[in-house]
């Protein structure tokens, strides 16, 4: 197979990819219903490595809003798929204050903190995401190294209003209008909506730090190996 696309970047949000787009790196934003298909078709034209990366929701205790979590494996269901052990080493040196555990993939929001609290005392993993279980099932079928990192938006004891849990656009930004009118519907949602405003700050900031850290390729140990054969090619 060809691998000239380099790094891919899956991401669900047009912010996340925005951040991860760089040299040597290529991104998929696609909400989890069409993530196999679109990461199916870039794969046919080639890649060396598969990254779930951006924003997730906090399941351990003590993981706050900014906290990177490197994953060691991705859950889904009862299956487990190991991330690659030489790139997850890179990410873990150049993020070292990042914690290095499971993650779980799940198919829909997990919102109140006693289904978060739940879930960890059912998977033990760090943090939750809606791309990464999509995203390591195929690297594992195509054989692509496949590694996980992301920051904490909401950590496990904060409670996801309505308005917070409502569908994107088709490119990955928030329905505003939606938002609005599930303020109108519920306007005691506001105080929480403003809390997850200020988690959301530390998170995108620690998102764009990071990613300045990770530099060219996202971290991927064999970027310099791939450059030189995508050149000599």
């Amino acid at each position: 197979m060809s691998r000239d696309a380099g790094v891919v970047a899956v991401t669900c949000l047009a912010l996340e990819a925005s951040i991860a787009r760089g040299p040597g790196v290529s991104v998929i934003c696609n909400q989890s219903a069409g993530l196999g298909a679109a990461l199916g078709a870039t794969i046919a034209r080639g890649a060396s490595g598969i990254i779930s990366f951006g924003i997730a929701g906090g399941l351990a205790p003590g993981l706050a809003a900014g906290d990177w979590v490197v994953a060691s494996g991705v859950k889904n269901g009862r299956n487990v798929i190991a991330t690659d052990r030489a790139w997850t080493q890179s990410l873990l040196e150049m993020l070292p204050d990042a914690v290095h555990a499971e993650v779980v993939g799940a198919d829909a929001v997990v919102a109140s903190p006693s289904d978060k609290f739940d879930l960890y005392n059912a998977t033990g993993a760090a943090a939750v995401d809606m791309e990464s279980h999509i995203a390591a099932e195929i690297a594992a079928k195509h054989r692509i190294p496949f590694v996980a990192c992301r920051v904490i938006i909401d950590p496990v004891h904060r409670a996801l209003p309505p308005a917070a849990t409502l569908g994107l656009r088709l490119n990955g930004t928030p329905d505003f209008p939606a938002i609005f009118r599930s303020v109108c519907r519920k306007p005691g949602q506001i105080p929480d909506l403003i809390r997850i405003a200020v988690d959301a700050h530390f998170a995108r900031r620690a998102l764009r730090a990071g990613r300045k850290q990770l530099r060219e390729g996202l971290g991927f140990p064999y970027y310099e190996r791939f450059t030189c054969d995508r050149f000599a090619a």
